[in-house]
């Protein structure tokens, strides 16, 4: 059955997938004579009908032929894309607290601490790449037709300029009804206005880095966000009046990748979707190293821990707190590519817009590292050597595998094997030095960024396990013990990390400074009231009752039980002090 099953063209399945999409039970074994296609000069032609409506399917581009023609794949008939809404961007604020602490949770979370996470912008600072073709970003279009925008490197179109953009027929008709309409308006009055397809013309070149600030799509179009929180209530069975609990319950990193250049180095070893255990994972953050970039001069170690003038904060404090909330809420961090895949395979943000579709068709035991590691859905990439040298492989982690696509993919695509080959799946068939120059190039730049936090001093801020990572991706050991050993892998548990000092340090250093708050909150209001002047302004705002108030929250702040209540979150830094060296 399986070599017949193989046997059957893609074409063949999907006709199948239609008509199985589209069948009713009342046809019975009559089904052939509800479907139909028109005759063509005297042909049949290739349009499959149901009725009188046209059977239309829809597709997807992943990525581009060495040609820079699109890779284009047929959506199976009962696709339906998700609705997203984008919790994070440049700006947000989180909270890592104990799941018994709040009063509902998401039945896909079964970790014992979450992440709760709040977008801070009201815009976002978007770079439409795909806009330049007229009519295929939609969104863009009818974001960029709309009033009060704020645009950057986007050409200014006036005058015969403009009369030009209109009267191409062709081209013109490409753009979406909202763009379109906008064009004219603004030819019609003599103003001036911007394409969505034509960037700022830069010394003789269209601007790789156009951007614009795009309201949220949540804000611009609550409704659906509304139905959404109304449902996971339905499920849950939680009142109007009780706030709803949506923590993290993935964590889905985006890398820009880039083949060799003149003056810099391949970075695309990665294949669609890496999962990396916390230390390789950490190395990468702390590393920052992202690919060429049109936002930035080149590649290089870049990104939030590298931008000094926005964060006054040391970055191993920001690194200590990122560690301990992965830690305690057990998120595995799963790194999507960007840019390119290996030296040929171009894919922009197209797999970057494809994975949270994957993601969320997944159960809660699919998204679990172990089972997909476990049943043959990743592959760990190993150290190997090349020309006499070791190359450390293993820091890219897990990578998905043909069975991950023929597994997960085929909820979505038609011929799914036919969207991730062998040579994205595996970079490393494409050009084998080029692969290896770029795994060396990320070791090199994760020593040379470690280097500095040993030769600064600031290796003594981070917390044990984050100190025994730098100390390992600088010299290669920590103690007698290398990336490998499972006493420094160990560092990176829950058990361990509840279990340690250093851990119980920073829930008492939280305790001691929540404490300190309150005493100048009492200070503060015992000082206001005993001013003659202010009596009545005291009793009009109720000090009195504010003041036994937080009397109570002190006593209760300086008791072993809120000491207690603080395990599972992240506590606070000992920013400047000593450690405890277990």
């Amino acid at each position: 059955f399986n070599a017949w099953l193989a046997s059957v063209p893609d074409h063949i399945f999907a006709l199948v997938f239609v008509i199985k999409r589209m069948y009713q039970p009342g046809w019975g074994n009559d089904w052939r004579k509800y479907l139909s296609v028109d005759f063509v000069n005297g042909r049949p032609g290739h349009e499959l009908k149901l009725g009188e409506r046209k059977l239309v399917g829809s597709y997807l581009r992943v990525g581009f032929t060495e040609k820079g023609s699109w890779r284009v794949f047929k959506m199976r008939q009962d696709f339906i894309p998700a609705e997203k809404v984008q919790m994070e961007d440049d700006i947000s604020v989180s909270v890592v607290v104990p799941v018994a602490m709040l009063p509902n949770t998401s039945p896909k979370s079964a970790d014992p601490s979450v992440k709760l996470v709040r977008n801070c912008e009201y815009r976002l600072f978007q770079r439409p790449d795909d806009a330049i073709h007229r009519g295929f970003d939609k969104q863009t279009e009818s974001d960029i037709a709309q009033r009060d925008n704020f645009l950057a490197n986007f050409e200014l179109l006036t005058g015969d300029t403009l009369t030009h953009v209109i009267e191409d027929v062709a081209g013109f008709g490409q753009y979406t009804e909202p763009m379109r309409n906008i064009l004219q308006e603004a030819h019609a009055a003599g103003e001036g206005v911007v394409s969505s397809a034509l960037p700022r013309i830069v010394d003789g070149k269209p601007s790789k880095n156009p951007r614009y600030l795009q309201l949220r799509h949540d804000i611009a179009n609550p409704v659906r966000r509304y139905v959404a929180e109304i449902g996971a209530r339905f499920n849950r069975r939680v009142p109007l009046g009780t706030a709803l609990m949506e923590p993290v319950n993935a964590v889905l990193i985006g890398r820009r990748n880039n083949p060799p250049a003149p003056g810099i180095r391949p970075l695309a070893v990665y294949n669609p979707i890496h999962y990396q255990e916390l230390p390789e994972l950490f190395m990468d953050f702390v590393c920052s190293l992202t690919g060429k970039s049109p936002s930035t001069t080149g590649a290089g170690s870049e990104g939030a821990l590298t931008k000094g003038p926005f964060n006054s904060l040391r970055p191993a404090i920001d690194l200590n707190n990122a560690l301990v909330s992965f830690i305690l809420c057990g998120y595995a961090g799963y790194s999507t590519a960007a840019g390119y895949i290996g030296p040929n395979v171009r894919v922009d943000h197209d797999i970057s817009l494809l994975v949270p579709e994957i993601w969320s068709r997944l159960s809660p035991q699919a998204r679990d590292p172990r089972y997909l590691i476990d049943n043959g859905y990743r592959e760990k990439v190993k150290d190997f050597e090349y020309q006499g040298r070791v190359i450390q492989a293993s820091r890219l982690g897990y990578r998905i595998t043909e069975r991950f696509v023929h597994g997960f993919m085929g909820k979505m695509f038609d011929a799914p094997r036919a969207v991730f080959g062998e040579h994205i799946l595996k970079p490393e068939t494409q050009d084998m030095a080029v692969f290896v120059d770029g795994v060396e190039n990320i070791v090199e730049a994760q020593k040379i960024v470690a280097a500095r936090y040993l030769n600064v001093g600031s290796v003594e801020d981070a917390c044990p396990p984050l100190k025994a990572l730098l100390c390992i991706m600088a010299t290669g050991s920590y103690q007698g013990m290398d990336a490998h050993d499972p006493a420094s892998r160990k560092l990176f548990t829950r058990e361990a990390l509840l279990a340690s000092d250093w851990y119980h340090e920073r829930l008492e250093i939280k305790q001691a400074r929540d404490i300190r708050l309150w005493q100048r909150h009492i200070a503060s209001l015992e000082a206001f009231t005993g001013r003659a002047s202010h009596r009545d302004v005291a009793e009009k705002l109720d000090i009195q009752s504010r003041l036994e108030g937080a009397r109570a929250r002190l006593e209760q702040l300086s008791s072993h039980a809120y000491l207690q209540s603080l395990r599972g979150t992240i506590g606070a830094d000992p920013i400047g002090r000593g450690r405890s060296a277990t």
